[in-house]
């Protein structure tokens, strides 16, 4: 019907046009022709992506005659097969989160732990000079490593920019 659509807009077009109204009628003819196109394309493509999908959740290829092979199943089994499918993997993204979640439970205790660890050498180093000083040195060379840590990140961020850039 597109091919007859087509050749009746040529045959139009073919014809004298006698103004601008027969322009206009002659122009949303072709836009017409051309929408139907669109979807009759976007339809067969969502059909060949229908068939495809069918053939894969079957699980067989093409028999020897050229048919789709019978596996069997029918479309609710095949349905019921991917629920299944889904179903196991939210399991597993839930169990994940629920991994995720714990280790940041542990995460925040280790930081509570560490919380008062500190507070503590901090008494202590408040009670003691001698190892006040010691404190402030870990600490000036705790801030050095951290400042060197961080030119090397960057350093290495400007080198992947420039790489991915060049």
């Amino acid at each position: 019907m597109l091919e007859k659509l087509s050749t009746l807009n040529e045959s139009m077009s073919d014809l004298p046009a006698t103004g601008a109204a027969a322009m206009h009628t002659l122009q949303r003819h072709r836009e017409i022709l051309h929408g139907y196109r669109q979807e009759f394309n976007k339809i067969c493509a969502n059909h060949t992506v229908r068939i495809e999908r069918e053939e894969l959740l079957r699980g067989s290829g093409l028999t020897t005659s050229g048919s789709p092979s019978i596996s069997g199943l029918s479309r609710r089994e095949m349905y019921m097969k991917e629920t299944g499918h889904l179903s196991s993997a939210s399991h597993l993204v839930n169990d994940q989160i629920n991994i995720a979640i714990e280790t940041r439970d542990n995460l925040h205790a280790q930081r509570q732990a560490f919380k008062r660890l500190q507070t503590r050498f901090n008494d202590i180093s408040n009670r003691f000079p001698l190892i006040s000083s010691l404190i402030q040195r870990i600490n000036i060379k705790k801030r050095r490593d951290s400042l060197i840590l961080g030119a090397v990140v960057a350093l290495c961020v400007i080198l992947l920019l420039i790489y991915a850039f060049n």
